[in-house]
């Protein structure tokens, strides 16, 4: 028999033995990962919506899972939810795309202060342009947002420099930013505060060459001050909840969810400490045969963030043969063992999905033939970008 490339591959590089003759929640899109972190190791998490699920199955796994942003002493835990802290390592809420991320590193540095900086709502309401949703009712004063932007990149710069691991959920490449500096928002002006203007504001749809410098730029920039720092870059399966282009919202989903996973690509093979985790693939490949969505056609359900997470641990975390032992103990014999991975994060998830507020606009525009009518005239107001969960 004649020798190829192929007669003595491992049983991963064949499809029947790697997907069809393997059970659908045992299928395990890694080979190697180029690095592994032990749990005493600071991880941080930031990115779209599903990134929560990530953070919180870390933090509950015994994980050292870094919170720089701590809620202040006089809230009580209620609050504290409700303010949206401990969701990500700082109070950023989703990070969308790779632009938002670069930028995010620049403004808590001092190298970019946007000129739109402020979004004021009525009588004394002030909105956070680059966290729109992350305190319920807006701000009191500019200077309460000041204040508390200080306190939350002081936060973000804690984070950057003494994270060992960073894992980053890519979710977007549409966006829309102020044609006066380039400042990206993670939602569109006027969907939960601001008011879009076309002179003002313009629809952007990044392409994987985008996407691979802006990753590039912000890797060199968390090196410059974290040199140990190494990155898991991981694609968010969840679809697009609307597109501001001219095409079917699933169109879009494949497109964005392919410019992204191919950025992924290049940045894994070609800069150093930076590894790919297939998260995308287990739930939204579509073959293992298990149905990950929920009814909705978007929400994962509990049973595809446990497949994720499962192949994620036994890949990325190293833990001795007592850690192991300990960290399976305790889950045993936690209260509620049987859901810790469902509600609490469905009720977590649900407080920082910011696509909820895309629904709600989009209802009230509906509901009100005046603004139905404003809005007929400018277009392009009524297509904000899409978030993702």
């Amino acid at each position: 028999m004649k020798t190829t490339p192929y007669s003595r591959l491992p049983p991963q590089a064949y499809w029947r033995r790697a997907v069809t003759d393997v059970a659908a929640n045992e299928i395990d899109p890694i080979i190697e990962p180029p690095f592994r972190f032990g749990p005493r190791e600071k991880i941080a998490t930031a990115g779209s919506c599903f990134a929560q699920h990530i953070g919180r199955h870390l933090r509950s796994g015994g994980c050292n899972y870094l919170i720089t942003e701590t809620p202040h002493p006089f809230l009580t835990p209620k609050a504290a939810i409700e303010l949206n802290y401990e969701i990500y390592t700082a109070r950023y809420g989703n990070i969308y795309t790779s632009r938002q991320l670069l930028q995010l590193f620049d403004r808590a540095y001092g190298r970019f202060t946007p000129q739109e900086n402020y979004w004021r709502e009525g009588a004394g309401v002030v909105i956070d342009p680059f966290r729109p949703q992350i305190q319920p009712g807006g701000f009191n004063s500019i200077r309460e947002l000041d204040m508390d932007r200080e306190r939350h990149f002081a936060a973000v710069r804690e984070a950057f420099e003494t994270l060992d691991v960073f894992v980053f959920t890519l979710g977007l490449t549409e966006a829309w930013r102020s044609r006066a500096d380039g400042a990206v928002f993670p939602l569109c002006p006027g969907v939960a505060g601001g008011d879009y203007a076309p002179a003002a504001h313009e629809f952007i749809n990044l392409g994987v060459d985008e996407v691979v410098a802006d990753m590039t730029a912000f890797l060199d920039r968390l090196q410059s001050v974290n040199p140990r720092a190494r990155v898991i870059l991981t694609v968010s399966p969840v679809p697009l909840a609307a597109t501001a282009e001219p095409r079917h919202v699933m169109v879009s989903t494949v497109y964005s969810k392919s410019a992204l996973r191919v950025a992924c690509d290049i940045l894994a093979r070609n800069t150093k400490r930076v590894a790919y985790f297939p998260s995308y693939e287990i739930i939204a490949g579509g073959f293992s045969g298990a149905d990950y969505f929920a009814a909705d056609r978007r929400s994962v359900t509990p049973e595809g963030v446990a497949h994720v997470m499962r192949v994620f641990d036994r890949h990325f975390i190293k833990r001795s043969v007592a850690e192991e032992a300990l960290r399976r103990t305790v889950r045993a014999f936690s209260p509620g063992r049987a859901a810790p991975e469902v509600d609490p994060v469905t009720a977590a998830m649900k407080v920082m999905c910011d696509e909820e507020a895309l629904e709600l606009a989009s209802i009230a525009a509906i509901a009100s033939p005046e603004e139905t009518e404003a809005a007929n005239e400018s277009p392009a107001a009524t297509e904000p970008p899409p978030d993702e969960a």
